[in-house]
């Protein structure tokens, strides 16, 4: 097998695999960062209806079933919230969020040091949006088993009327604190968010206050919903990893660990009541998530569904235990809300597996690796530049499986060596190619050439490359990073098309230093064209991947002429 083989086998693979994904996840979505308004707007007149309790007094040793939902959220819904109490703003150096004086629900969030373009750099990507074509919340409340409590409908008032909040120079930690009293029983509930600096993960406080007579009992939820991404309506996906990349819901199990659906199969899979201590539920989109960690010690129910007989929003919901807040006393509960990039070491630190929402596909045990222990200490470290961080990566990846490409490469060099007795053997034989074979395969056995010794160390190379195709597209740390001059986002592409006219350049030499003996002109033909095919293919890649695929070339290039100038001149030459 020749290094044109050899190229051909990896691009095919990979062309076939990302050709599978698009076939079977039919319509490519949009993620909510592509066209966000220019400004947060209010709420929308169509906030969901209140989750209802489910009818029955749940059993204090147990987890409740998740509430009824309603079946529909449209013309109830919108008649219970024609007007909203109204918005609070919060600022800290890394989002900007608008809390809902309804439930106190998040209802807007941008991420400020993440752009959704670019070139357009007031544009921010937005997790959490109300308007009604984008509409995705994070939401919480309280379910009384018997009395009164605030669901994620409930009005809660601002402490001090204070509606901006803005983290100040110096300040670590940012609090909103939210209240909601029933006089008729006595109960108080204050919700708090609190905020740290230069962190996505915000914490939710809810002290339970009881001045009544009687104790008060019942449980708390938190849920996600969106509505369903919007189709893209032209494109190719095969050359946007945000097309192929998971969209959906995803939850975490201490038993079962991480696991996901697609908006698509929230209904065909069956419902989920899973009962998990030490979990979290999450939604996830290329990049970026959203995701709820209850409190470790508290039991909870996870449930997914899909709302609403028009546009359908979809759910993830996380229902606690019932708990008792006796007369007199107060209760806390807390959980936490990640909202922002996928940040692995943030992540890890934030709840277990979290850091599973970056999904680099059956090869993460490979891929995890190569991110934590190759690249990204390269970058922290030594080059302070993912550009060069990956040309390194390549570079020490090569000298590991340099044994492997040698032997390839003698075998290459060998084959080059004896290509002019065979293409005589071909003459001779003409067009009995059953004589033709036996006669090459007796010259190789004379030579001692293994013809299939070039191919059998690509068996090994092809995960590693997938594994890093999905590292380069997965990692929201080299979203829009630079290289060097014209390259000033290695997840878009070359604009001038340098990087791919390079790898065609490394293709086409490649092609020409491999011997190809036996092959009839057909095949030739077709193999000289290869390069150009695949090279004008990958011009529209992410630019950080051509500039791996570039360097794997280059040096794929110079190993390989160099033991040809070794093995090549100097290989066996047997009489016939």
């Amino acid at each position: 097998m020749n290094q044109t083989r050899t190229f051909l086998l990896i691009a095919w693979l990979a062309v076939a695999f990302l050709l599978f994904m698009e076939w079977s996840k039919g319509p490519a979505p949009a993620t909510l960062a592509e066209a966000p308004p220019a400004e947060l707007p209010a709420p929308s007149a169509s906030l969901p209806a209140a989750v209802p309790g489910d009818g029955a007094v749940p059993d204090a040793s147990a987890v409740p079933a998740a509430p009824a939902l309603p079946a529909t959220a449209d013309a109830p819904a919108a008649a219970a919230n024609a007007a909203s109490p109204g918005l609070i703003r919060v600022r800290t150096d890394v989002l900007d969020l608008r809390i809902d004086l309804r439930g106190g629900n998040l209802v807007g969030a941008e991420l400020s040091q993440y752009p959704v373009n670019k070139d357009e750099p007031a544009r921010k990507v937005r997790l959490f949006d109300a308007d009604p074509a984008r509409f995705s919340v994070a939401q919480s409340g309280l379910v009384a088993t018997a009395g009164s409590a605030p669901n994620h409908e409930a009005v809660f008032l601002p402490e001090g009327g204070r509606t901006d909040f803005q983290l100040a120079d110096g300040q670590d930690v940012l609090e909103v604190p939210l209240l909601w009293t029933d006089p008729a029983t006595g109960l108080q509930v204050r919700k708090t968010w609190v905020l740290p600096r230069g962190g996505y993960a915000l914490t939710l406080r809810e002290e339970i206050t009881n001045t009544g007579s009687a104790a008060w009992r019942g449980y708390g939820y938190q849920q996600l919903q969106r509505v369903p991404p919007v189709a893209r309506s032209t494109g190719f996906a095969l050359t946007n990893p945000e097309a192929y990349s998971f969209t959906g819901g995803a939850w975490y199990s201490p038993a079962d660990k991480f696991e996901k659906r697609k908006y698509a199969d929230f209904v065909d899979d069956g419902p989920l009541n899973k009962d998990v201590t030490g979990g979290w539920i999450a939604l996830l989109q290329h990049h970026f998530l959203v995701a709820w960690v209850p409190a470790t010690a508290e039991p909870q129910r996870f449930s997914l569904a899909q709302l609403g007989n028009g546009q359908p929003r979809f759910l993830v919901r996380s229902v606690g235990a019932p708990f008792e807040v006796a007369p007199g006393t107060t209760a806390t509960r807390e959980a936490t809300l990640w909202v922002g990039p996928k940040l692995q070491e943030q992540l890890q630190d934030v709840a277990p597996g979290l850091k599973l929402t970056l999904d680099y596909g059956i090869f993460t045990f490979l891929a995890q690796p190569m991110f934590d222990y190759v690249l990204k200490p390269l970058h922290d470290h030594v080059t302070g530049n993912w550009g060069w961080a990956i040309i390194l990566t390549v570079l020490i990846i090569k000298l590991l499986l340099y044994p492997l490409s040698a032997k390839q490469y003698q075998s290459f060099a060998k084959m080059r060596a004896i290509q002019p007795r065979i293409e005589a053997l071909k003459e001779r034989y003409g067009d009995d190619k059953q004589k033709f074979q036996m006669a090459m395969m007796e010259l190789y056995k004379k030579e001692k050439i293994n013809p299939i010794g070039g191919c059998l160390p690509i068996l090994v190379t092809i995960p590693v490359f997938i594994a890093l195709y999905w590292m380069l597209l997965e990692s929201v740390e080299m979203r829009q990073a630079p290289w060097i001059g014209w390259i000033d986002n290695l997840t878009a592409p070359d604009p001038y098309f340098i990087l791919p006219v390079i790898n065609l350049v490394v293709m086409y030499l490649t092609q020409k230093m491999t011997p190809t003996p036996g092959m009839d002109p057909l095949q030739k033909k077709m193999m000289t064209a290869m390069p150009l095919v695949f090279g004008v293919m990958m011009a529209f890649f992410p630019s950080g991947l051509v500039l791996y695929w570039c360097t794997n070339g280059i040096l794929g290039l110079a190993q390989q002429w160099f033991i040809t100038k070794r093995y090549g001149t100097h290989a066996p030459v047997a009489t016939k």
